[in-house]
Order: C-alpha cells, then sequence, then structure tokens
C-alpha cells in the first residue's frame, strides 16, 4: 500500500509530495486513521530521563513547523522531533532545494531552516495537545551573525522549555552559512555555557528539567567528535544526537543530482553516522546517551546504531523510502538484540 503510495507521490516534486504528505499525515492524526492502520510497537526505553515506548522515533526535518505530530506519533514512533524552529520566520533557501537519487535510497537537501517561526509552532504544538514524547529542535535565523547566534539559540530554548519532552540544540546543518563553526573551540563552549545558564533559571522558573540534546555532523575527525563529546557532557547537557546530513558524496558518485549542493542523507551516510556513534560512545563512556540518525532504511540498520553504542534511534529518508513499515522492522530488530 505504502510503495504504491510513494509511487504515486515520487511522480510530483520532491518538496510538493513533502507538503502533500505532511498534510495527509496531519489529516490522519486528526481523525485518528493513522491509528486504525499501525499499532505503536512498545520497546520501553529509559534515556535522558524520559521513558520513551520505544526507541525508534522520527527525526527533525521532517516536520519543520510540527503541523502533523499526532499523525506522525500514530504511525507507531516511539518519539517525534519537530523543527527546526527558528525565532523567525523565514523562507529557506530558493527553490529547487530538495533531489532525490531513488537508486542511492538518499536525498540531497539545501532547505536552509525554512519554517514559521517559534510561535507559529508552538500554537500547533498546543492544538495537537500531544501527551507523548515530543522533542523540539531549535536554529538560529539565516540573517543572524554567526557572532549572534547564540542570543537566537537562548530566546528558541525559553520559548520552546514548558512545551517540550526535550529539546535539539542543532548546530550541524550544512545549509545555513557558518552554522557548523559553532561545533568547534571556544564557539561551542561559549554556546554550550549559554545554554547551561539559560537552563538553570528555566529549571526553576517552570519547576521542571527539560534535557537538552546537541545534534552534530558526520563530517568530524574522530578527535573533533571526541572533543565535542567531553565539551557537551562538561556543560551538563543531556544528550548527542549522531548525525545530520553530510557533505560527502560517497556512494552517490555520477547518479542524476549528486552534485547538487546541500546535505545528504540515507543509505549513503549509514556508515559514516554509525562510525560517529561508536566514537562518541567511546568518548562517554556511558556517560550520555546516543540518539543516532542517518542511513536506516533497514530494521538490522537500527539494531546496528544501538550495537554501536546508541540507545535511541531516529528515521528520516528511510522512512521516506519505506514508509512505516519501516517503523516497526526498526523496533524488531532492535528487541531482538542480545540484552546488555
Amino acid at each position: 500500500m505504502y510503495s504504491l503510495a510513494r509511487d504515486l507521490l515520487f511522480k510530483l516534486s520532491p518538496e510538493t509530495s513533502h507538503d502533500l504528505s505532511i498534510d495527509l499525515i496531519g489529516a490522519g492524526g486528526r481523525l485518528g486513521l493513522n491509528g486504525m492502520l499501525c499499532k505503536t510497537p512498545k520497546l520501553p526505553v529509559t534515556a535522558m530521563g524520559i521513558e520513551f515506548p520505544n526507541p525508534v522515533g522520527l527525526a527533525a526535518g521532517l516536520d519543520k513547523n510540527g503541523a502533523a505530530i499526532q499523525g506522525f506519533s500514530q504511525l507507531g514512533f516511539g518519539f517525534v522531533e519537530i523543527g527546526t524552529v527558528t525565532p523567525r520566520p523565514q523562507p529557506g533557501n530558493p527553490k529547487p532545494r530538495i533531489f532525490r537519487l531513488p537508486e542511492g535510497q538518499a536525498i540531497i537537501n539545501r532547505m536552509g531552516f525554512n519554517n514559521q517561526g517559534v510561535d507559529a509552532l508552538l500554537a500547533r504544538v498546543a492544538a495537537a495537545r500531544f501527551k507523548g514524547v515530543l522533542g523540539i529542535n531549535i536554529g538560529k535565523n539565516f540573517d543572524t551573525p554567526v557572532e549572534r547566534a547564540e542570543d537566537d539559540y537562548l530566546l528558541c530554548l525559553e520559548k520552546v522549555y514548558p512545551h517540550a519532552s526535550y529539546v535539539t540544540v542543532n548546530v550541524s546543518s550544512p545549509n545555513t552559512p557558518g552554522l557548523r563553526s559553532l561545533q568547534f573551540g571556544d564557539s561551542l563552549k561559549q554556546l554550550l555555557e549559554a545554554l547551561r545558564l539559560k537552563r538553570e533559571d528555566l529549571d526553576v522558573r517552570f519547576g521542571k528539567r527539560v534535557p537538552v540534546a546537541i545534534k552534530i555532523a558526520p563530517d568530524m575527525t574522530d578527535e573533533e567528535v571526541a572533543l565535542v563529546a567531553e565539551a557537551v557532557f562538561q556543560a551538563g547537557m543531556d544528550g548527542i544526537i549522531a548525525t545530520n546530513t553530510t557533505l560527502g558524496r560517497d556512494g552517490v558518485a555520477g547518479l542524476a543530482h549528486a552534485d547538487e549542493a546541500g546535505g545528504l542523507s540515507g543509505a549513503p551516510v549509514r556508515e559514516k553516522s554509525t562510525h560517529t556513534v561508536r566514537v562518541l560512545a567511546q568518548a562517554l563512556s556511558g556517560r550520555l546517551p546516543i540518539i543516532a540518525a542517518g542511513g536506516v532504511t533497514e530494521g538490522r540498520h537500527a539494531a546496528e546504531k544501538i550495537e554501536a553504542g546508541a540507545t535511541l534511534v531516529q528515521l528520516y529518508t528511510g522512512f521516506i523510502y519505506k514508509g512505516p513499515a519501516l517503523i516497526r522492522e526498526s523496533v524488531d530488530a532492535i528487541a531482538a538484540l542480545p540484552r546488555r
């Protein structure tokens, strides 16, 4: 059934089919139809102080504006992450900006944090009255100078804090100029310290602690990954998401659209992402949970991420190509692993 729907959607431009899919999933969620078609597989896991019904979630990027929270949850995801959201609405980069590479089960995008702004997202969160685990992914506006990026992150953190189960700080998108520089050295330490201080204030103000995770890129050296891991831990953050899309083109050379600018996701990033998880796991030695994202197109790939040291797994491009069946397949594969 999903294969037929996908074939029809793939006749449309990638962004048109994306927008239509969000509308359909959102409508199905509001009507309760998605829940009739799919059941959320149970495999409870606790991470960042949160109990997740199962360890397979939706990665940020598919539902940037929180338009289909219930719909995605009803498809079987154990948690849903929306965004990336910025303080002010912005259109993102010029179209076309999404490119399918079906022969490689991959996508290249250069969306550029197109979203309707944090206030519009929070209005949808309130309307959804979602009771599950909700992550909100925050970023900076395109026209905010990198040296003032901290202001955007702190504003977003303050606004989403009372509404999120956890907050993800996206410093790794390749489609906002200068953003990835925030992953390194003094820039990272300064941002993390500002986040720590702001959260201490918010903890008191709202009477609860909302976990904060940092999302990193797959294009760092092992030494850089280890340095980031230590900085994130020392700053008192609660988790690391590995990884965002890659600027590399390994595995897609010669395919149509492979030379388009933007971040590559899907099957070609799997090994690079999983390697990053392994390096993080070794550097952290269990001190922080790792949420793995990148290249899961089969259930066994989700299990591979867990074996590499992740606690949770997120789907994005694999979900586009395989549909809701990939969620249950991934949960089942993880459930079949020997208990550690």
